[in-house]
């Protein structure tokens, strides 16, 4: 199998509700997400996607609702009270922690699938850098 790979950068704060150390912090990081990528067959120039098509359509996903925006759980009331208080904040809402392992997972099962419906493509693994030292890493 061939695997079209396209890396991402983006940044978003966010604070793991419930954590039990200084994650439960409202805080951010400079996110680095690889995107793995695969198809049935190559397409007739011999890739899996043009990797400007993952940017577009991965990255750009990533850029109107994560980038420079606060990701909350949308149970989370005091994290979410904290982003009313800034007028015109970003505030992505996920139902599950926004842990690097969670956040990976959406990008794999849920943004995937959406924005890659047309393509044939397929994301298969999804490696999300949280900081220079910790990563996650999900895969189908």
């Amino acid at each position: 199998m061939t695997t079209a790979v396209r890396r991402l950068q983006f940044c978003a704060g966010h604070r793991v509700w419930k954590h039990e150390h200084k994650c439960a912090n409202l805080h951010g990081h400079n996110y680095v997400a690889f995107v793995h990528a695969e198809a049935d067959a190559l397409d007739d120039l011999g890739r899996v996607i043009d990797f400007s098509v993952l940017k577009e359509r991965i990255g750009g996903w990533i850029e109107q609702y994560w980038d420079h925006g606060f990701i909350c759980h949308r149970d989370d009331a005091e994290a979410l009270r904290a982003m009313e208080a800034v007028p015109n904040q970003k505030t992505f809402l996920m139902d599950a922690n926004p842990t690097a392992e969670n956040m990976a997972d959406y990008l794999l099962r849920v943004v995937g699938p959406e924005q890659l419906a047309d393509t044939g493509v397929r994301l298969v693994r999804v490696v999300l850098w949280e900081t220079e030292n910790c990563y996650a890493e999900v895969a189908l």
